[in-house]
């Protein structure tokens, strides 16, 4: 392999960064046929972050994609090793992963369920089990333990290598020793790189730069919350027994500590610490030297040192042979961060949270796919840029999330469990209301959202607690709020959903190329449409309100606003439609007021007609409700009749008090989000993000009605090969389980006659119909009716595949 020092003076793409991740972004670009590629990295390659990397390879992720990238990087390695010649160092040696506390235990029943879904042999072992896959571990308090045979662990340089000399092969540049000091940009799109030795022109360039990729992105002028964080791991003197290199890896959460073989003879072992630190340097640019570390800091690695003594006895006879204490990139949500940043053609590939090796090969797949594709493979949108919104150009939030989230790296986390860290930052004008309610509140992307009001906890007071997990963070409250809603009405605050303005000329063109179904319609008409990729994926699910000839309002999902304005105006720029795309999301607070006295309600304070004739269903109003300006839209994501009521941010708290002082004699309540996902399971209404995703079709989903193949957008031509290759060969079905007590909470597999056949996407309780409902994509033609098993922990449990929807199929409710 060579490693060039000349400098071309254009290419195709530039990767800045030589670490594992940016040299696989390098080699699958060449893959894909974009062999003019240039690599530059300041230093050697893989002397950033890569070099000090512990290098565990676990399979099993929080999420499908991050699974099957890392399962997909597994699977790379014999094919470097053929194509180059070079071992990338794999170690496949097994996982082994701890449980000494019930609470861990039950964390482990559900990740085995979890691994069927995505072929991975998890056996659950006992402590005598344990002890014979490794001798050297102290059982006595072990109660179970996760084996996977295909965990591992690899040598970083080895990895950094084999990937540059695959790229090298393929036809890509990589020049060492050359620094990028600067980022082109022009017209809101990157224009090449600027470096000692004078400027590279390209179109796209990959921000790999590892715990350095603030700093790159601020040299294009994109804020990136990539915090880098100290990291510290030991090396000790030789274990007494020979070679531990062939030791499987172990993990022992309960006591924040991880190990495996080194130096031949060794031990590595390392921490997650619960007062981490943060790492600041005094240039303002990260990793200016090569091979960055810091000094030792024993004191705080004592607890992690002091567990690996007691798990492992041996080493209570053993030294520190080294320290390794260096700096990783973290996000502040623990997810990596991928995608194209706000300029166009400036893309990064960072903040992988100690989990670049392990997921190098995948995230070179992705990436290389999203550039030179449009879409990747894979469903990367927990992963995507995107999903933050300007505040995460805050160091210090960013710092405060990252900071709170390695703390707790390793504890055990319960669905719907809320962090208090670097709240509240985003609220509502009825925030001054929530305290005398009760309001339990949430968070999700910087807005505090009720999930239910503590002052409804007694109006059902027969409600059951769901079963385990489900019941942890759970309040009868929830359950007296959909029957208020169900009885008289529910009064809902959904001020966070986002909210975005499509104006201009080019306007309508705009969306009817950008959505599945039809939004030509008159003004004041609502449309529930998909915005898909090129192969037919889901990439936005929203509504698309025509305000005037070329005005129209989309309303989609809290966290999707920043991501569907940016896949809005690429559209724009790549069509050279004539729009203007605004997030006012800010700027309109939105009421929901459902239920079937919803009318009796809000007719006395309005002095426009809500007759089914006058404001039939999806369609929208500018009305006044009491003095306040409103555009009411009557549409619901509850199954019931109501309206959504959005008001300037000003008059959003009076509007409040008008609803509340009108709907409270009549029995309506305030409502938070659990209701609301209890409500929306029971009508069969989707979620995207989980029930709806970009690797899935709207027909998978089972949205055709929805999807207008008789007008061309984007997509379509995917949807119709899909159509003529007959049914699709797996549908998004509901499911009842047998027992009402057991919830799913997403993730678990689903078996047909015995074979596995699927996993959950969403789950909960439907109080209007006392039952537990989960949906998963199955086999296309497992008819309703048919008898499956869902895997709950380490039970499997009855369930029927249901004709859906469960509540009011006839839509009576809702056209009421």
């Amino acid at each position: 392999m060579s490693i060039e020092s000349d400098l071309p003076h254009a290419a195709r793409a530039v990767v800045v960064g030589g670490g594992v991740a940016g040299c696989s972004i390098a080699y699958h670009l060449a893959r894909l046929g974009w062999t003019d590629v240039l690599l530059l990295e300041q230093h050697e390659l893989t002397e950033g972050t890569t070099w000090h990397s512990a290098g565990f390879v676990g399979q099993l992720r929080s999420t499908v994609s991050q699974t099957r990238m890392i399962m997909y990087s597994s699977g790379l390695y014999a094919e470097l090793r053929e194509l180059t010649g070079l071992d990338p160092g794999w170690r496949g040696v097994g996982g082994l992963r701890l449980a000494t506390t019930p609470e861990r235990v039950e964390e482990l029943r559900r990740q085995a369920s979890s691994a069927t879904t995505y072929g991975l042999d998890m056996a659950l072992l006992g402590p005598a089990e344990t002890l014979d896959r490794l001798p050297l571990l102290n059982v006595a308090d072990v109660r179970l333990a996760g084996w996977l045979p295909g965990d591992g662990w690899l040598e970083p340089a080895a990895l950094g290598a084999a990937l540059a000399a695959g790229a090298t092969r393929l036809g890509v540049r990589i020049v060492t020793g050359t620094r990028v000091t600067g980022i082109a940009v022009e017209g809101g799109r990157v224009r090449g790189v600027v470096t000692p030795d004078g400027p590279i022109a390209a179109d796209v360039v990959v921000n790999a730069a590892g715990a350095a990729a603030g700093h790159v992105g601020r040299l294009a002028g994109v804020d990136l919350p990539i915090v880098p964080i100290k990291h510290q791991y030991v090396v000790t003197a030789p274990l007494p027994g020979g070679s531990t290199m062939d030791l499987p890896t172990v993990r022992d959460p309960d006591r924040i500590v991880y190990f495996r073989g080194a130096d031949e003879t060794g031990l590595l072992v390392g921490g997650y610490v619960r007062d981490p630190a943060p790492w600041r340097p005094e240039s303002g640019a990260p990793l200016d030297e090569s091979r960055t570390l810091f000094e030792p800091d024993m004191a705080k690695f004592a607890e992690s040192w002091g567990n690996a003594r007691h798990r492992v006895p041996a080493l209570r006879e053993l030294d520190i042979a080294r320290v390794v204490h260096g700096p990783e990139a973290f996000t502040p949500d623990g997810e990596f961060l991928l995608g194209e940043t706000p300029v166009a053609g400036f893309w990064v590939a960072a903040g992988f949270c100690v989990h670049g090796l392990a997921a190098a090969g995948g995230v070179g797949k992705v990436m290389a796919e999203w550039i030179a594709e449009g879409t990747p493979e894979y469903d990367v949108s927990t992963m995507d840029v995107r999903r933050f919104g300007g505040y995460a150009a805050s160091r210090r939030w960013a710092g405060a999330r990252a900071l709170d989230g390695y703390s707790r790296y390793y504890d055990v986390v319960y669905p719907g469990q809320e962090w208090a860290t670097a709240r509240p930052l985003r609220r509502s004008a009825v925030w001054p209301r929530l305290t005398e309610l009760g309001a339990a509140l949430g968070e999700k992307a910087g807005w505090e959202r009720v999930n239910w009001f503590g002052v409804n906890a007694d109006l059902t007071p027969q409600a059951q607690r769901p079963k385990g997990w489900a019941g942890r963070h759970w309040s009868p409250a929830i359950a007296g709020e959909v029957a208020a809603t169900a009885e008289a009405a529910g009064l809902f605050d959904q001020s966070s959903f986002a909210k975005l303005d499509v104006r201009g000329p080019g306007a309508l063109g705009l969306l009817q190329h950008l959505c599945a179904n039809d939004v030509d319609r008159p003004a004041g008409s609502m449309t529930y449409t998909q915005l898909l990729n090129a192969r037919g994926g889901v990439e936005a699910d929203l509504t698309v309100t025509r305000l005037g000839d070329a005005h129209f309002r989309i309303v989609t999902s809290t966290a999707s606003g920043v991501r569907d304005a940016d896949w809005i105006r690429k559209h724009a720029l790549l069509t050279g439609a004539d729009v203007l795309v605004d997030d006012v999301t800010g700027a309109y607070g939105c009421l929901c007021l459902w239920g079937p006295r919803a009318r009796d309600i809000l007719q006395p304070l309005t002095d426009a007609s809500l007759s089914n004739a006058d404001f039939p269903f999806m369609r929208a109003v500018r009305l006044l409700v009491g003095p306040v300006p409103v555009l009411a839209q009557r549409v619901t994501f509850v199954g019931e009749l109501g309206w959504e009521l959005y008001a300037p941010t000003e008059y959003v708290l009076t509007l409040w008090d008008l609803l509340q002082e009108a709907g409270g004699p009549l029995g309506m309540r305030p409502a938070g989000y659990r209701a609301i996902d209890s409500m929306r399971l029971e009508k069969g209404y989707r979620v995207w993000g989980s029930d709806l995703t970009t690797d899935a079709s709207p027909f998978a989903a089972g949205l055709d009605p929805f999807v207008r193949l008789d007008k061309p957008f984007l997509g379509r031509d995917a949807l119709l090969a899909e159509r003529a290759g007959g049914p699709p060969a797996r549908l998004l079905r509901c499911l009842v389980l047998d027992d009402p007590g057991t919830v799913c909470l997403g993730g678990e597999p689903v078996r047909v006659n015995g074979v596995p056949a699927g996993r959950v996407t969403s789950g909960g309780f439907g109080y209007r119909v006392g039952a537990s409902i989960a949906y998963a994509y199955l086999p296309g033609d497992v008819p309703a009716g048919t008898p499956v098993d869902v895997g709950v922990f380490d039970r499997w449990v009855p369930a029927v595949v249901r004709q859906e929807p469960l509540f009011d199929p006839k839509m009576l409710r809702v056209r009421a």
